[in-house]
C-alpha cells in the first residue's frame, strides 16, 4: 500500500490532505469550546445549527463549484480555496456573537464544498492503475481516521500551555500548508470538455448519478450509512454521560472504538477489493452499521458499547472506502469532477436528513427511539439499495444508438450502430441501456 507514496505528486497531496485534516480537527475543538464561551449551556445548540449550515452549504454549493472550477486551472482553484479557508478560520478568534459563528462557518464549507470534490477527482488521474488507487482511497480513508482520534488528543495537549483561540493558529497553518504543498506538484491536465452552459456543467454530476444504477443505489446505500453514523457523532456524548453515567474520556474512549474500527478496515481493504467485487463489501458494511445501530437498546455498559461502536466504525469505512472506485467506473474522465461533487452534495444531504433525526428524536423520546427509528431507516434504505443497484453490474454493456447519424465517428470506432464497450452515462450515452 505504500508503494504509492514513491509517487511524488501523491505523496504530496496526501501530506496536503493530512496537515488540512489535523488543521481541521483543531478547529473542531475550538469552535466547541468557541461556542461554550458565547453561549454557554446553549452551546448545544449553536454547534447543531452550525452542523445544519455546514450541510446545507455541502449540498447547495459542490455542484456549482464543480461547474466553476471546470473553467478555472485545477491547481491554482485548489489553492486559492485552500487560502480562503485560511482567511475565514483567521476571523473566528474574534467573534464576538453567535451569528458571526453562523456566517463564517458557512463561508469556510462553502469553500470546503468546491475544495473536496476537486481534490478527490484529482487522485484518480495522478494514480490512474486502479490497484494504486484502491490503495491511495484506502490511506486517505485511514488519514480521516487518525484524524478523528488523534487530533482531540493534540488538541487537550496544547489546550495545556496555550489558550483554545490559539488552536484556530493550527488551523490556519494547516490550510496555508496544504497550498504550499499542492503548489509544488504539477498536477495532471484536466480532460477536455465540450462548451456548455454553466447551468447544465452545475446539473450535470447529478444528471449522470441519477441515470446510472449502480449510482443510484450507491446514494440510498448513503442514507443507510448516515443514519448509523449519526446516532454515534450526535449522540454518542448523551449515552455515555447520561445513560451510562460515565465521564468524557468515556466518550472519548468511545469515538476511539469507532475510529480503531475504520482504521482497521481501511487497512484490510486493498487485499479485499482484490478478491471481491465492491458492491458485497459496501453491503455487509451498511449491513452491519445498522445491525448494531438496531442492538444500541440492550447496551448496559461500556464495554457493551465499545465493541458495537468498533463494529459499525468497521462497517464504515467498508462502505466509504471504495466509493471512489464506483465513482471512476462511472465517469468519463472529463465528467469526473462533476460526478464526485454530486457525491459530496447527495450523501451530505443524508446526513442533513438524519442529524436532526438523530438529535431530535433521542431528545424527546428517548435513544432507544432514537437507534430503533435510525435502524429502520437504514433497514429500508438497504432493501432500496437491493432494487436499485443489481447483483449483475458490468461495466462493458451492448447498447445501440438511434440518435447518432451513421457517420458519426463513435460508430465508425465500433463498426456497428449496434456495439459493447464500457458504459456510461456521457455526452453520447443519455440513458442506460435497457437490456442490461
Amino acid at each position: 500500500m505504500l508503494n504509492i507514496l514513491k509517487d511524488r505528486t501523491f505523496r504530496h497531496l496526501y501530506a496536503a490532505q493530512i496537515i488540512s485534516l489535523v488543521g481541521t480537527g483543531l478547529a473542531t475543538v475550538a469552535l466547541g469550546l468557541l461556542a461554550w464561551k458565547l453561549a454557554g449551556e446553549d452551546a448545544g445548540l449553536v454547534l447543531g445549527t452550525a452542523l445544519a449550515i455546514k450541510m446545507i452549504a455541502y449540498v447547495s454549493l459542490a455542484p456549482v463549484a464543480s461547474a466553476l472550477a471546470a473553467r478555472l486551472p485545477r491547481r491554482a482553484f485548489l489553492v486559492a480555496l485552500d487560502l480562503i479557508r485560511a482567511i475565514v478560520v483567521l476571523f473566528l478568534p474574534f467573534v464576538t456573537e453567535v451569528w458571526h459563528i453562523y456566517v463564517l462557518i458557512f463561508l469556510l464549507q462553502a469553500a470546503s464544498a468546491g475544495f473536496t470534490p476537486a481534490f478527490q477527482a484529482t487522485i484518480p488521474d495522478v494514480l490512474p492503475d486502479e490497484r494504486d488507487y484502491t490503495n491511495a482511497l484506502s490511506l486517505m480513508r485511514l488519514a480521516e481516521d487518525l484524524e478523528q482520534v488523534l487530533s482531540p488528543m493534540f488538541a487537550a495537549a496544547l489546550l495545556t500551555v496555550v489558550s483554545f483561540p490559539v488552536l484556530f493558529g493550527g488551523t490556519v497553518a494547516g490550510f496555508v500548508a496544504s497550498a504550499l504543498l499542492v503548489i509544488s506538484v504539477r498536477l495532471p491536465l484536466r480532460s477536455l470538455t465540450p462548451e456548455e452552459s454553466f447551468r447544465t456543467a452545475a446539473l450535470k454530476g447529478i444528471r449522470i448519478y441519477l441515470a446510472t444504477p449502480r449510482l443510484r443505489g450507491l446514494m440510498v446505500m448513503e442514507m443507510a450509512v448516515a443514519a448509523a453514523g449519526a446516532m454515534v457523532y450526535v449522540n454518542t456524548v448523551v449515552l455515555v454521560q447520561a445513560r451510562l453515567g460515565l465521564g468524557p474520556s468515556q466518550v472519548a474512549l468511545a469515538f476511539a472504538a469507532f475510529g480503531a474500527g475504520s482504521m482497521v478496515a481501511a487497512l484490510s481493504l486493498p487485499k479485499v477489493l482484490e478478491r471481491l467485487a465492491d458492491r458485497p463489501v459496501m453491503l455487509t458494511g451498511a449491513g452491519l452499521m445498522v445491525a448494531c445501530v438496531a442492538a444500541v437498546p440492550l447496551v448496559s455498559g461500556l464495554w457493551g458499547l465499545l465493541p458495537l461502536w468498533t463494529l459499525i466504525g468497521f462497517g464504515f469505512s467498508l462502505t466509504q472506502t471504495p466509493i471512489g472506485r464506483i465513482l471512476n467506473r462511472s465517469a468519463q474522465p472529463e465528467d469526473r469532477p462533476a460526478v464526485f461533487a454530486a457525491q459530496f452534495a447527495l450523501s451530505h444531504a443524508c446526513w442533513l436528513v438524519t442529524y436532526p433525526m438523530a438529535g431530535w428524536i433521542g431528545s424527546g423520546f428517548g435513544l432507544n427511539s432514537a437507534a430503533v427509528s435510525l435502524a429502520a431507516v437504514g433497514a429500508i434504505s438497504m432493501g432500496a439499495v437491493l432494487r436499485l443497484w443489481p447483483a449483475t453490474d458490468p461495466s462493458v454493456l451492448p447498447h445501440r444508438h438511434f440518435d447518432l447519424p451513421a457517420d458519426h465517428p463513435h460508430l465508425a470506432s465500433h463498426s456497428h450502430a449496434h456495439h459493447s464497450h464500457a458504459f456510461t452515462i456521457d455526452s453520447l450515452h443519455h440513458s442506460w441501456p435497457r437490456q442490461a
